[in-house]
């Protein structure tokens, strides 16, 4: 009898809390605080701290923390506003750092 596996997804590190599927991965060539991070159209089972104006490498946005919902782990953050026209693509959209999150499924 075949085994039947999920969707390959990524997990928080710390609690193993299923925080994105690997299908809404946009990117894995961004930059975050530790290192290397995605890029992901959504981001499940976290919460979204306050908003505040940041100075990144691509210019000033407007982001928001992104946490673990069971642990609290800081997992990377949420854009709310790009100020330049190039970046806008990125609002609405959630950075996981890679030393934050581990693959599962896979």
């Amino acid at each position: 009898m075949a085994e039947l596996v999920g969707p390959r997804l990524y997990s928080c590190c710390n609690c193993r809390n299923q925080v994105a599927l690997h299908d809404d991965v946009i990117s894995k060539s961004f930059q975050g605080r530790n290192g290397r991070a995605f890029l992901f159209s959504h981001a499940m089972n976290i919460m979204v701290g306050p908003k505040e104006d940041r100075q990144l490498m691509t210019g000033l946005h407007t982001v928001a923390d992104v946490y673990c919902c069971d642990c609290r782990e800081v997992l990377g953050w949420k854009y709310e506003r790009a100020y330049e026209e190039t970046q806008k693509y990125k609002e609405g959209k959630f950075i996981l750092e890679k030393s934050k999150i581990v693959m599962e499924n896979w």
